[in-house]
């Protein structure tokens, strides 16, 4: 895949997102120069090229894996709190110059109609990327901006991923957008092969459906890590638990819950954040008005046992936390926050949030989770073919000083 002479070692594999098909009438600005990692559309399907020669598709893969050092110090982006400043420092201290410790190259995939491109508006929204909301089908005469294409409105489905960038908080997000639906499937695979982390939206009444397991299946076969939405609480028949049950039995993930919600159904309020034991309600016709108070009495217990399963759940894959537990000891909410992201990038464990992107609830701590435990384009390993060694595999490095290693791929 490196070709030249003097190329032994080819670090840093660039990902553009400029020239992706981006969504109207949202422009694209430049994606900013601090990011190690971004991505590149090209008209040719799926070619990867270095220095004008074109790589062999089928033989790219990347293995992603975590960086132990920084991954697990990297700044927390909860909305209401920040880490500490000595973890903050110890985190930056490791990182090469150049490098975005809290860029964020994602994707949004779900089986057809779980709320994904909704969630997207939603998302375009709280980072201040759009000034209104707006739903899918057109039903206002303007539609969800992801969904340029007037079939795509009239039907109210996603047939081509489109990209956007945004900001969220210090962090720096690139977005792809996907198909739900099976026929445009290919769309998600093109998708995924470049993306260094993934929201699997699943919807809180239909649960784990065909198309859920097909995007799990895309997301294990690129080693994408990926956090848990589950979506539409507020649908009349929403059971998360049991969605979340599906996620353990069908999808076969060690997966445990980082919310619990309060009240379904109509009743939806917001959600209790297991993590810090915070009861987070969301208010006003946007959701922006967020309440933080207490665990509610009557809900003390639940969150008690399902906070322990959470533990246990990350205790199983991560020896850091696992050492706490054994000793009968509580770990610290960032003790816990840094165990998630460990056990998350060595895609070990997915952790599930849960809310409406319809109703406005839950999309800014979801936000927060891609930030939290989500990698950085730094922490993930990246392999690629030097052609003139008989396709020897050799591991690339992000390093902005070093030649620029690119990957063209079509959206």
């Amino acid at each position: 895949m490196v070709s030249g002479a003097g190329a032994r070692r080819a670090p840093a594999l660039a990902r553009l997102l400029g020239g992706l098909r981006t969504a109207n009438p949202v422009a694209s600005p430049p994606v900013p120069a601090t990011l190690s990692t971004a991505l590149l559309s090209s008209r040719t399907d799926a070619a990867s090229t270095i220095g004008g020669r074109a790589a062999a598709p089928a033989r790219r893969w990347r293995e992603r894996e975590m960086s132990r050092g920084a991954a697990a110090s990297a700044a927390s982006m909860f909305p209401f709190s920040s880490s500490s400043a000595s973890t903050a420092a110890d985190a930056a201290a490791s990182i090469p110059a150049g490098i975005d410790p809290l860029a964020r190259n994602i994707g949004i995939s779900a089986h057809i109609d779980s709320g994904k491109t909704t969630l997207t508006e939603r998302i375009l929204f709280y980072t201040g990327r759009i000034s209104e909301i707006h739903e899918v089908r057109g039903r206002d005469g303007v539609g969800a901006k992801m969904d340029s294409m007037e079939l795509e409105r009239e039907k109210g489905i996603t047939i081509q991923s489109a990209a956007t960038y945004t900001k969220w908080k210090d962090s720096n997000i690139n977005i792809i957008d996907t198909p739900g639906h099976v026929d445009f499937t290919i769309e998600v695979e093109r998708a995924l092969r470049v993306l260094d982390g993934a929201i699997l939206v699943l919807c809180s009444v239909g649960g784990v459906q065909s198309q859920s397991i097909t995007v799990d299946r895309q997301m294990r076969r690129y080693s994408v890590p990926r956090l848990c939405f589950i979506n539409k609480c507020d649908r009349t028949g929403a059971d998360p638990w049991r969605v979340l049950e599906e996620v353990k039995q069908k999808l076969r993930l060690n997966a445990a819950a980082v919310h619990i919600p309060i009240g379904l159904e109509e009743n939806h309020q917001g959600v209790i954040d297991l993590v810090r034991n915070e009861a987070v309600t969301f208010h006003g016709p946007t959701g922006s008005d967020i309440t933080i108070g207490p665990v509610p009495a009557d809900l003390a217990e639940a969150v008690a046992a399902k906070r322990r399963v959470l533990i246990e759940a990350v205790s199983e894959v991560d020896e850091a936390l696992g050492e706490i537990f054994l000793m009968g000891e509580e770990p610290t909410v960032e003790e816990l926050k840094a165990a998630i992201r460990r056990a998350t990038i060595a895609r070990d464990f997915a952790p599930v949030f849960m809310g409406s992107a319809f109703k406005n609830k839950g999309v800014q701590l979801l936000l927060d989770g891609v930030v939290d435990y989500l990698p950085a384009p730094h922490e993930v390993e990246n392999i690629a073919l030097d052609l003139n060694k008989d396709e020897e595999e050799m591991r690339l490095t992000a390093d902005p000083k070093a030649p620029l290693v690119g990957v063209a791929f079509k959206l």
